[in-house]
């Protein structure tokens, strides 16, 4: 089941303030899905090379939300626990996957991911206006800082692509 709709906007309103933890870590895992699908879509290095940049943030970001979670969740971080002492497991091959490599599909996704950084800055901002506990504040404006960086650096990207185009 998923908590959110069609384009992975959020639907409801959390009332607990863990929450809206848990709605920016739905915004970071559809961010670091998308990215994953734009790289595997790519065979633009260079866009590649941002892309993996950002990825990574988004996953430190993931990360660094979980963590705030578990710590105000009593339940959460039970559960955290119960599954770290678990095995994962034989890992498997993923399935196989034949790449769109078209360049104008791949510029309507850098375009498509700076809209979805300026949706996670408008998305944090609020959150850090919500938010009382400074740990949690902190965290937020550090994860929103980055996001304005990822729509800057991919917004420089596009643009080189624009001026060899006109």
């Amino acid at each position: 089941m998923s908590y959110t709709v069609k384009n992975g906007q959020p639907q409801g309103y959390p009332y607990f303030f863990t929450n809206k933890i848990r709605e920016a870590l739905i915004g970071e895992i559809i961010a670091i899905n998308g990215y994953v699908q734009h790289i595997s879509d790519s065979n633009m290095e260079n866009i590649n090379t941002a892309w993996r940049s950002i990825l990574k943030d988004e996953k430190n970001h993931y990360v660094m939300l979980l963590n705030l979670l578990r710590k105000y969740d009593p339940v959460q971080y039970q559960k955290y626990n119960i599954q770290k002492s678990e095995s994962s497991g034989i890992k498997t091959v993923m399935q196989s996957y034949k790449p769109n490599y078209d360049s104008q599909i791949i510029l309507n996704n850098v375009r498509a991911d700076i809209k979805g950084e300026f949706e996670a800055v408008i998305l944090y901002e609020q959150l850090f206006a919500e938010f009382r506990q400074q740990d949690i504040k902190h965290v937020i404006y550090l994860i929103s800082s980055d996001e304005k960086e990822h729509a800057e650096h991919l917004t420089r990207i596009l643009f080189k692509y624009y001026s060899n185009t006109n």
